[in-house]
């Protein structure tokens, strides 16, 4: 690839992040709230209180609301990878189709039946049959979750799959290896778990208003009780999931960490940078970002990354120019190979066009020997560190994440105790904090999601495809406009959920 159209790359780009990021305010919420309206729904058939009955149907209400909206995103950002990523859609979409296929089958009409049930069937079916449907939608709404979220995984670590040089795809070898990928399996848990705070924050903030208005406060008292713990119990379990989550990371994804963390210079008993602020920028070739404040925990990021104080933790330059002493190939290495990769692979289609048996063993042999760095050679003849992600974003991103992580969890245990003691409502600081703690729920996933994404640029799928090989030829201006059409109809889409939710909100259970 002589012209790179960088125009088209970053519009492309920037098209399907404004898509997901707009998908993903919605997506979290359902992922939670179901469970939790699942367990609501639970407790009114134990207890046969009506109250319960009544708070379940409220929370389903706004449920409902969320979903419907989330809908329409979720279908437009599919779309873009046939118009805007057809490149990458042709080269995977064997392995990528599949899972986005059984979710459609197997996960979504699951859903969407069961939904018909759980808002219309209060008094057409039985109640345990009308409870296993909320069950099951909750259910549902996970398992979408999981089979999208393989799909990512295997962008991020590519496995259970083969390179077919007469077809010019990859080819899924084994389901199991994909589904059961590391990186899938745990990105699984930690983007589910982490999505679960975000609902437990949104239905403690808003029984927190109510409690500020004073109004429909068996509602709030008895939905802080179940969404602080369920907030409590997932924010635990994001903190266990990112621990395992960083490892598979520096197993993976090196250039990935060390932009996460700010690290340029590799070392052994790599310090954690836990808070940071970047100043300027050196005036070099890749434009190396400079802390002008940072924190550091000595020998945390080692021990974090590798489970062993003493390992050393590759930092940018490392992977740029190589560190032949601990092992660490650089990316000229990497890109010269990939050439090597790319020209056996052209030969063999040559000498398969004029049955040329003794070349096209050899050039096979070629192709498969340097097949793990294929996508580097895109960038043969090119700026090396053009291969490095925005790293003020990823590190930014990451420790936002962190930070208000730490913070939900503080929160959802002081929820719990004064909840239990029955000294919420007087504790009105704290309740105008729960309520202006929604948004940062969302930011905290948010980030989550940039840091997953641009921490693994330039990559559509790790070593294997770049985003200049995977994106559409076709014309920047109409990506520019169908990417402020998006930004229009989704920014409209959004005001109109708030509006609705709002008013579902004001109504309450008590009018």
């Amino acid at each position: 690839m002589n012209h790179i159209d960088w125009e088209l790359i970053n519009w492309s780009r920037a098209q399907f992040a404004l898509t997901a990021m707009y998908h993903w305010i919605f997506v979290p919420l359902t992922l939670g709230i179901t469970f939790m309206i699942a367990i609501m729904e639970t407790i009114y058939l134990k207890t046969q209180d009506e109250k319960w009955k009544s708070i379940t149907k409220f929370w389903m209400k706004v449920f409902g609301i969320n979903f419907a909206i989330g809908v329409a995103t979720g279908l437009i950002m599919e779309f873009e990878f046939g118009t805007n990523w057809s490149n990458y859609s042709w080269f995977v979409g064997d392995i990528f189709g599949a899972p986005l296929a059984i979710e459609g089958i197997m996960a979504f009409f699951m859903e969407s039946t069961f939904i018909a049930v759980m808002f219309f069937g209060w008094d057409r079916v039985s109640p345990k049959f009308h409870l296993l449907s909320s069950w099951l939608v909750a259910i549902g709404s996970n398992l979408s979750a999981l089979w999208i979220l393989v799909a990512n995984g295997w962008m991020q670590n590519p496995t259970g799959t083969s390179f077919n040089p007469d077809t010019m795809r990859n080819e899924m070898i084994d389901f199991w290896a994909v589904l059961f990928n590391p990186v899938a399996v745990n990105k699984f848990l930690h983007t589910v778990i982490s999505s679960y705070i975000v609902s437990a924050l949104f239905v403690v903030g808003i029984s927190a208003w109510y409690l500020l208005k004073r109004r429909d406060i068996v509602l709030a008292k008895r939905s802080m009780l179940v969404a602080s713990v369920f907030g409590l119990l997932a924010t635990i379990g994001t903190f266990w999931s990112g621990d395992e989550s960083a490892r598979q990371v520096a197993a993976t994804q090196p250039m990935k960490l060390a932009a996460m963390e700010g690290l340029y210079k590799g070392d052994r008993e790599a310090p954690l940078i836990a808070m940071g602020i970047f100043g300027e920028q050196e005036n070099t070739i890749h434009k190396r970002e400079k802390f002008i404040v940072e924190f550091k925990i000595p020998k945390a990021l080692s021990y974090l990354a590798f489970l062993d104080s003493d390992k050393f933790v590759p930092g940018i330059d490392d992977l740029v120019h190589g560190n032949p002493k601990e092992r660490v190939r650089s990316f000229q290495e990497r890109i010269d190979s990939g050439k090597m990769a790319i020209d056996a692979l052209g030969n063999y289609v040559k000498a398969k066009k004029y049955g040329d048996l003794n070349t096209i063993e050899n050039e096979l042999k070629t192709f498969r020997t340097h097949e793990k760095d294929f996508g580097y050679g895109y960038y043969f003849g090119k700026n090396p560190h053009t291969l490095i992600p925005n790293v003020k974003m990823s590190f930014y991103a990451f420790h936002i994440m962190v930070i208000l992580g730490t913070y939900f969890l503080v929160l959802f245990i002081i929820l719990f105790v004064k909840t239990l003691r029955g000294k919420l409502d007087k504790s009105r600081g704290l309740l105008r904090l729960t309520l202006w703690s929604i948004p940062l729920g969302y930011i905290a996933s948010q980030s989550g999601w940039i840091v997953a994404e641009v921490g693994r640029q330039p990559w559509t799928i790790q070593n294997l495809l770049p985003n200049i090989a995977a994106v559409s030829q076709i014309d920047a201006f109409s990506v520019q406009i169908t990417f402020f059409l998006f930004l229009i109809i989704f920014t409209t889409l959004l005001i109109a959920e708030i509006k609705i939710m709002l008013s579902a909100i004001k109504k309450g259970t008590e009018h």
